[in-house]
């Protein structure tokens, strides 16, 4: 008699469990940024794009790519967003790919969260002494002893200094990692950037299977100007190789429970420890919860009494009878 209730209990409870085991998840809402976006044909009828603007020696085809160096000596190209990312949280993926059919190959390509914008440079394309956030894919090492390339690594720029070429961003980078294999991958090849402000900086990369994500680096904030926009670029020199972009996803990131993320101080231009770290959410209150599983079994319990009452029996058990 009492087993139609149970099983309501059971399952309310099993919903309870399963509900703070996807509560992370669930938390982050995204919000897709289509002025920061671009995909095929990557051009309307004018052949520009509305969002981007591209030059240099960047080639657009519009069925497969946008080509920012061509696997051609001293070749350079750029791709800038034309208004600023004013998200304070947010996430970029991008799906490109490096390949070429030189034994050896270089330099490089780079993701830009800069205040500088659409201008050429010695710095994978694009202009030095920036100021904001590069994310650069080396691909031909100069001087990084104990490194094996391809490397990705992030720097700060504060306006003033000058990316090392010589010594592939030495005692510049606040963070990076080696991704042997990312060149010339089958696997399609994406680079999925989370940055939380005043809070974290995260990169993860796919190159290896498809939907299987390497974590690349997870650091501490920095400091990103109050105007910056988002853009790539690539270069060649005596090396070369194809560096295109495919695909470019930009998401505004929100949560429900936004004091659940890790607190941090902003980069000030000290170098972080590298290296993963896990935070963990705090865990949401019981109360609403109990209250829940109170009204969920209420509820369980009305449609019971109503079915037995359907049925023509009475809630104790029994037939009903014209003498009841």
């Amino acid at each position: 008699m009492f087993f139609a209730p149970l099983l309501c209990l059971l399952a309310a409870w099993a919903g309870v469990v399963f509900a703070a085991e996807d509560k992370t998840a669930d938390n982050v809402k995204k919000i897709p940024l289509r002025t920061h976006s671009i995909s095929t044909p990557y051009l309307d009828s004018d052949l520009q794009s509305r969002w981007f603007d591209f030059g240099g020696d960047t080639i657009v085809r519009a069925d497969k790519y946008i080509r920012l160096a061509s696997d051609i000596q001293s070749r350079s190209g750029w791709l800038f967003s034309k208004i600023p990312l004013t998200a304070s949280n947010w996430e970029i993926e991008v799906e490109f790919k490096i390949s070429g059919k030189a034994t050896l190959h270089g330099d490089g390509m780079a993701m830009w969260i800069t205040k500088q914008r659409a201008q050429q440079g010695p710095v994978f394309g694009h202009a030095d002494k920036f100021e904001g956030l590069g994310i650069f894919f080396d691909t031909y090492k100069n001087e990084r002893p104990g490194v094996v390339f391809p490397m990705v690594m992030a720097m700060v720029g504060d306006g003033q200094t000058s990316y090392n070429k010589e010594t592939d961003g030495k005692d510049q980078d606040i963070a990076f990692c080696s991704a042997r294999g990312l060149r010339g991958s089958t696997t399609p090849t994406k680079a999925r950037l989370t940055y939380y402000q005043d809070k974290s900086l995260k990169l993860d990369l796919q190159y290896k299977s498809e939907d299987t994500w390497t974590n690349c680096f997870d650091t501490d904030a920095i400091k990103l100007p109050s105007v910056a926009y988002l853009g790539f670029s690539g270069e060649t020199g005596e090396l070369t190789d194809n560096f295109d972009i495919i695909k470019v996803e930009t998401s505004n990131l929100y949560s429900s429970t936004p004091n659940e993320a890790p607190k941090s101080t902003p980069y000030t231009g000290s170098r972080p420890s590298r290296g993963s770290f896990n935070n963990k959410p705090k865990s949401s209150g019981w109360g609403w919860t109990f209250i829940k599983l109170v009204l969920f079994v209420l509820v369980c319990g009305g449609a019971y009494f109503g079915y037995t009452q359907y049925t023509g029996q009475k809630p104790g058990g029994g037939k009903r009878t014209r003498f009841d």
